[in-house]
């Protein structure tokens, strides 16, 4: 899905790591929510509450889930990542992403 119909979006910015990890959130009508943002290249950790689906848009960058091995996604993927842990960001060039939330 490259579009989104019928939502709300929070025009407040979601900043984190002094600006280079810089997202907006998507409101959905059915209660769900979405982050579409831009990292920069940077090394980065993030924590979940909840399952998150990374989709990679644009950009490259390799992803370390907790107990696994570093992965690559050069152009577009997906990735995900359980509720309640952390994981980690080697982003080499700018990245597009959309952020899904699961409960």
């Amino acid at each position: 899905m490259m579009d989104f119909t019928n939502v709300s979006l929070a025009k407040k910015a979601n900043i984190y790591f002094d600006g280079k990890v810089t997202s907006r959130t998507v409101f959905f009508s059915d209660g769900t929510k979405k982050t579409l943002g831009i990292m920069l290249p940077g090394e980065y950790e993030f924590s979940t509450s909840q399952k998150e689906e990374m989709e990679i848009l644009s950009g490259q960058l390799e992803f370390k889930l907790m107990g696994e091995e570093w992965q690559e996604i050069n152009g577009t993927g997906v990735f995900f990542v359980p509720a309640n842990e952390s994981f980690l960001l080697k982003v080499t060039s700018v990245v597009d992403y959309c952020c899904s939330y699961h409960d």
